[in-house]
């Protein structure tokens, strides 16, 4: 082999190495961010559940509407002001 290859793959095999730490270091780091995606993770699976359980989720509005009706405004209106500064804050961002 030439000097001239085998002073490449060694600066390859250094760089590999590099690498192999850095990736280390970004997983050691990434550590911190776990609670906070599964926590991510949850609320997901959660609307997932609720698109896929739709007509029993307005069953339940229906009945609660009928039964307790001051009751579900109050939270329909909460849910509506909570909607709309989702809103705004997606197209202050964007």
């Amino acid at each position: 082999m030439s000097p001239e290859l085998v002073e490449l793959a060694l600066r390859k095999q250094r760089l590999q190495i590099r690498c192999a730490e850095q990736r280390t270091a970004l997983v050691r780091h990434a550590e911190a961010f776990t609670p906070l995606m599964r926590g991510v993770d949850r609320v997901m699976d959660g609307v997932a559940w609720a698109r896929n359980n739709a007509p029993i989720l307005s069953g339940m509005a229906v009945f609660l509407l009928v039964v307790r009706p001051r009751f579900v405004l109050r939270w329909a209106r909460r849910g509506w002001v909570g909607w709309q500064l989702v809103r705004r804050v997606r197209n202050l961002v964007s």
